[in-house]
């Protein structure tokens, strides 16, 4: 996890503190944390997570954890050591993300505030963008300064994401959970992007008056079949909502909705493009090729070389 930008300092054990910092003797940090590895190690929780947690609540690098850098200085943290104990025992005993209990993640180049009203943004979806980056650069430049949406946006990851890779666009981060919203308006705060815009709505329901406008609709949708949700690891099933998880029996009901209605709303030319499960970017993709409008359909490797998007553009005779 990314050092916090609240607890940033130039270096460890030197003031001025952060204003309501908790400031602790390294030794005591360290037996702390030898504590904690013997927990998670019990609990079969990778090691590493420990430093996350740390780096999230303090200055501390990971070379400085690696080696125990900070034994003989005394460390600021955002919390006292108590707090730390209970909610490293909820890691350990509830299997709460450590996301959660941080309260933020790193994705991309954003620092992003995450709670259990939103999904914590996973690494391989960061591709995303780059998938519409390299698709704008060979189409006309109308397209980088035009309106896109981010459809069921949670934290915001991807319509920030994408509002700072195309800053002379417009990009409409919706989602129908305004708790959500309210964490993806104070990511964009936090994250100085301006060029954006929040609307709480059922997919399309709140953008008619962006019908045949938008250059883009992207989307990360609830997309995991209903029977197999429950059978998640428990960071996913028990803390992580279910409503951004759950996409029907097939895990493909909002993907089919989304592809019947979004020739509706985007400009000729313009992308449609999904994020999906294993498994399912050939029904995605045989989808598009029946349903009416849609040419230049793409399946998309993770970096892991898994099948994790399609991406297909709106005919431009629609």
């Amino acid at each position: 996890m990314a050092r916090s930008r609240a607890m940033a300092m130039s270096s460890v054990g030197t003031g001025p503190y952060p204003e309501g910092a908790t400031v602790v003797a390294g030794e005591a940090l360290y037996q702390w944390k030898l504590q904690a590895q013997g927990d998670a190690q019990k609990a079969d929780i990778p090691v590493y997570e420990l430093d996350w947690f740390l780096q999230g609540i303090s200055p501390l690098s990971q070379s400085d954890l690696s080696l125990g850098l900070y034994r003989d200085r005394t460390v600021p943290l955002r919390h006292p050591l108590d707090w730390l104990t209970q909610q490293w025992q909820r890691r350990v005993a509830e299997r709460v993300p450590v996301q959660y209990l941080v309260g933020e993640t790193p994705w991309r180049d954003l620092m992003l505030t995450v709670t259990p009203d939103v999904l914590i943004p996973r690494p391989e979806t960061e591709l995303i963008v780059e998938i519409v980056q390299a698709w704008v650069q060979q189409q006309p430049k109308f397209l980088a300064s035009g309106v896109w949406a981010d459809l069921g946006t949670g934290s915001g990851a991807i319509a920030i994401a994408l509002a700072k890779a195309l800053p002379h666009a417009q990009v409409l981060a919706v989602d129908i959970s305004a708790a959500a919203l309210a964490i993806a308006k104070e990511n964009a705060q936090r994250n100085q992007v301006t060029n954006i815009e929040f609307h709480q709505s059922s997919w399309f329901d709140a953008l008619e008056n962006w019908r045949g406008q938008l250059c883009g609709v992207i989307t990360n949708p609830p997309y995991i079949p209903s029977d197999v949700v429950l059978t998640l690891e428990p960071e996913v099933t028990h803390h992580e909502p279910h409503t951004a998880l759950d996409g029907g029996h097939d895990g493909l009901d909002d993907i089919r909705l989304l592809i019947e209605q979004s020739p509706d709303f985007l400009h000729p030319g313009g992308m449609w493009l999904t994020e999906h499960m294993q498994g399912q970017a050939h029904i995605i993709a045989n989808l598009l090729s029946t349903a009416h409008g849609y040419d230049n359909i793409q399946v998309h490797a993770d970096l892991a070389g898994i099948e994790r998007f399609v991406s297909a553009t709106l005919t431009c005779s629609q």
